[in-house]
């Protein structure tokens, strides 16, 4: 379970408006909170994803922590008519036509702006999957700015906001420390919860098996 009392966010609150409607539909709902977020900046993790319900609970979670949550999209999502009510609604534009990758791109938007947390749902799917996208982690070790574990428990209904850590490049070791804390983490669907695990971490791990070298002689 993620522990942690709750923290006062440093970031640009939501209205109080949006707080009431947020509490009111999580108490209606059976829904409770744990943890918060501390810092002007971080990257949210939405999880387990697996569920369309799963972004509208995070979202009412985030009113009621006052945290105003961003998403990353296709840059051609914003082109007129619509673009304004997007950025609007958080929405910050990546163009992957630039050489700048998106992670370049994320990093310097972090860096621009006085307070900023993105909401990334890692497995990029609410189905099952044998890896996460592993955007969040580049993005966060490049620009600096902690991981945020944000979960939503539905064995136990408690959302919420978990410890925040920046990572430190060393990718196992750092999702090891993730694993931890979702372990006990259930989703809507528990069958469709994405394992927890980068492919960087395999390639790494390949990366450091000794190999064998044959010099040629017989085996005695």
């Amino acid at each position: 379970m993620i522990p942690g009392p709750r923290i006062e966010h440093q970031g640009p609150p939501t209205p109080w408006l949006l707080y009431w409607v947020g509490r009111l539909f999580l108490a209606l709902s059976g829904w409770t909170l744990s943890g918060g977020a501390a810092g002007p900046k971080g990257i949210v993790l939405g999880v387990p994803h697996t569920s369309n319900w799963d972004g509208v609970l995070l979202v009412m979670a985030s009113w009621v922590f006052r945290v105003k949550l961003s998403w990353i999209g296709k840059h051609t999502l914003f082109e007129p008519p619509f673009g304004w009510l997007l950025r609007l609604v958080g929405g910050i534009s990546v163009d992957r036509r630039k050489p700048q990758g998106m992670v370049e791109q994320m990093a310097h938007t972090f860096e621009t702006t006085e307070r900023l947390y993105v909401c990334v749902p890692p497995a990029g799917t609410r189905k099952y999957t044998e890896y996460w996208k592993s955007g969040f982690y580049y993005m966060a070790l490049q620009a600096q700015v902690p991981i945020v574990l944000g979960f939503l428990d539905y064995r136990r209904k408690i959302a919420g906001l978990g410890p925040g850590f920046v990572p430190t490049g060393d990718v196992t070791a750092d999702m090891d420390r993730i694993r931890a804390l979702y372990e006990d983490i259930d989703g809507r669907y528990p069958d469709k919860k994405s394992r927890i695990r980068l492919k960087a971490e395999d390639e790494a791990a390949e990366f450091a098996e000794p190999v064998a070298v044959d010099d040629g002689s017989e085996p005695g």
